[in-house]
């Protein structure tokens, strides 16, 4: 019996399946290859070019040789037809390059901050000059420390007195981006996100692969690859499309060792992998918890790759939370009231597991027939229906609560202030103390569409009946990450819910791990339809009636977008401003718009002591400038309008940028983008006489 894909006789050379197992976790492989020479480095202070590019090889092809070692056993499906076994690498391969080709052309280039991608950017930037953190605000420049001078802005913090400048965000995605810096400046390092994004969609269809089958590796890849939050999140410098290639590629490896001799190496691989997406999101700490227990349950088996993956996931979530103690811990400290409890539950959840692990090797007859007593009954169909309902709840969720929160500190305040200002200029209603979180599973729907919704609802009930029933076993570790994350942020998106922004959210777990489940419904139907007797040419129409079905959708949602650049033209405009305002110059900031958005560009870009002086009064700009001077430095004053600079010497306007950005939208998805203008003037201040 064919597979109803494999309807037409092409002649070709065939292509193993595990071909395409071996290429999608390249990917994997080379992040943390660089990941685990960088950070060092950068612990070191001594993260270079030189000793990077010098390390990096070595790492990579010890990676690599682990990695891809084996040939993994790849499911074919029934009678899988030689003649197609071409399709799931070249169709995965060709998707991949489709979506890079247009990531790279529609690229935002966000480096004048306002939201994370810029800060991630600057991060980036300050490291590809200095190698070393923290970020020094070159006090001398100024003649030394002053009250009035302030060197905090949006994502950068002021620490010790102002006398160090510590980045917001865990640095595993500014690790990456420094290597685009290195190779080719500003532009390389930003297109190091749409190339990150195009691993996720390769290391997508190998997760497909593996999970549902080759011939629909590059339905799953093509799903995921229109879904517009994957194209926003990867056309400018968020840190989630590393997030998926090191989760995904987890995934991918891990599920390779069930099937070769000797795969301890690569499950501790599989696990430094899972381990390093706290080194890129400290939220990733509850992505992995599954990954600790289904470490345990192999332990308790006596499986020996248990110890390995625990002490991979130590070993890359322990350098990531060193890296934010000793580096980010400011970031960490304002995140104290999330992070505290997320930690207290990943050491209940490590005790416990290690607990289940002693109990079942010392009574494991006992654990035995709790399963079997579980496969017998009743438990999978309830289990299976309680999923239907929970998809359901969600859904009925806005129709009978309200989600508000009033603001308890200064962070709340101003994302209340931002949502009211949202709302009055779409024309909604003003509450700023609205969430909108009782929308997330509708925001799910924005994105992918409402077949995909449901195919992905019957998917995951029925695994879970499966898995119930000790069917499916390689489907463990990905139903238990993608179910319990899946919950946990559709129950709280924790995220300023102004869209495309809060897509973000969905972007590291929960789409992918829909879209997987929806895929795997959809080839468990196919299936279907041949058993019951129909012929190849009609499984054929359904399966390509279903992908239809599925992507037409999530393509319909994603177009109005696509090919609708944002954030243009502000690398010109920095190279432009750099320029301008040339050599042996400090710059002092008097309006709060301009220091928050260029304190960090002009430092770490171009490399310019900033500091901002907004609400100091003239005599005190003017006692700053002085001293400046007196160190045989210009003295610049920047301002948003020519009236923030005119009291200290002729204005001169430096920054005139008209462009796009995001629009905002807060009850339905995203359709359009907004006009963004961004103007600075500048006045020098001269010595008198």
């Amino acid at each position: 019996m064919g597979h109803p894909l494999a309807c037409c006789t092409v002649t070709t050379r065939a292509v193993p399946p595990s071909a395409l197992a071996r290429v999608s976790v390249v990917p994997v492989l080379l992040v943390v290859a660089w990941l685990v020479v960088g950070l060092p480095l950068l612990l070191l202070g001594t993260f270079t070019i030189g000793p990077a590019l010098a390390l990096f090889p070595f790492a990579a092809a010890a990676a690599l040789a682990v990695g891809l070692h084996g040939a993994p056993r790849v499911p074919q499906g029934p009678g899988l037809d030689p003649r197609w076994s071409w399709w799931p690498l070249a169709g995965v391969l060709l998707v991949t390059v489709l979506f890079l080709a247009v990531q790279l052309e529609f690229n935002s280039e966000q480096v004048i901050v306002r939201r994370d991608p810029a800060t991630y950017a600057q991060f980036a930037a300050w490291l590809n000059g200095h190698g070393a953190l923290p970020i020094s605000p070159s006090l001398w420049a100024f003649g030394g420390p002053d009250p009035v001078l302030r060197f905090d802005s949006p994502g950068f913090y002021a620490e010790s007195g102002g006398t160090e400048i510590v980045p917001q965000f865990m640095a595993g995605m500014p690790l990456l981006l420094a290597l685009g810096g290195w190779i080719g400046g500003t532009g390389a390092l930003l297109a190091v996100a749409p190339v990150l994004g195009a691993f996720a969609v390769l290391t997508f269809g190998g997760l497909t692969a593996r999970l549902v089958g080759p011939l629909w590796a590059p339905v799953g890849a093509a799903a995921f690859a229109l879904c517009w939050p994957v194209m926003f999140v990867s056309r400018a410098t968020y840190s989630e499309s590393a997030a998926l290639v090191l989760l995904l590629g987890g995934l991918c490896l891990l599920h390779d060792v069930r099937d070769l001799r000797g795969g301890r190496a690569r499950a501790f691989l599989a696990g430094l992998a899972f381990g390093l997406v706290v080194l890129v999101r400290i939220d990733g700490l509850r992505d992995i918890l599954p990954v600790i227990v289904f470490a345990g349950v192999l332990f308790a088996r006596r499986r020996r790759t248990g110890l390995p993956l625990a002490a991979g996931v130590a070993v890359g979530a322990g350098a990531g939370l060193a890296e934010g103690y000793l580096l980010s811990r400011p970031y960490l400290t304002y995140l104290g009231g999330s992070l505290l409890p997320l930690l207290a539950v990943t050491g209940a959840t490590v005790l416990g597991t290690a607990a289940m692990a002693a109990l079942w090797r010392w009574r494991p007859v006992s654990f035995r027939r709790g399963g079997d007593w579980v496969a017998r009954g009743r438990i999978p169909d309830l289990a299976a229906a309680l999923t239907v309902l929970i998809m359901i709840g969600f859904a009925v969720r806005p129709y009978v609560q309200t989600v508000r929160r009033i603001p308890t500190n200064a962070e709340d305040e101003f994302n209340s202030e931002y949502i009211a200002y949202i709302q009055k200029t779409i024309g909604l209603p003003v509450d700023g103390a609205r969430q909108y979180t009782e929308l997330s599973l509708h925001w799910v729907a924005w994105y992918v569409g409402v077949p995909a919704l449901i195919l992905a609802t019957a998917g995951a009930a029925l695994l879970l009946r499966r898995l119930l029933r000790r069917a499916s076993p390689e489907w463990v570790l990905p139903y238990g990450l993608i179910a319990l994350t899946t919950v946990a942020t559709l129950l709280r998106p924790g995220i300023t819910p102004d869209h495309p922004w809060a897509s973000r959210r969905l972007v590291s777990v929960v789409i992918p791990g829909l879209l997987l489940f929806a895929v795997w419904a959809l080839a468990w139907a196919t299936r279907r339809v041949r058993r019951t007797g129909y012929g190849r040419a009609v499984a054929f129409l359904f399966a390509a009636a279903g992908t239809l079905a599925l992507t037409f959708p999530i393509g319909a949602a994603s177009a109005g977008l696509v090919f609708k650049p944002v954030d243009q033209g502000e690398s010109a405009a920095v190279r432009a401003l750099c320029h301008e305002l040339g050599q042996g110059v400090t710059v002092l900031i008097t309006e709060r718009v301009t220091a928050d958005r260029f304190s960090p560009v002009l430092r770490d870009s171009c490399g310019i002591p900033t500091a901002r002086v907004d609400g100091a009064a003239k005599a005190d700009v003017d006692r700053v400038a002085a001293r400046v001077l007196a160190k045989d430095r210009r003295a610049v004053v920047l301002g948003a309008n020519a009236s923030d600079v005119s009291p200290y010497g002729d204005p001169v306007q430096v920054v005139d940028l008209r462009t796009r950005q995001d629009g905002h939208a807060l009850e339905s998805r995203p359709r359009s983008t907004w006009s963004l203008t961004i103007t600075v003037w500048m006045a020098e201040i001269v010595q008198d006489g």
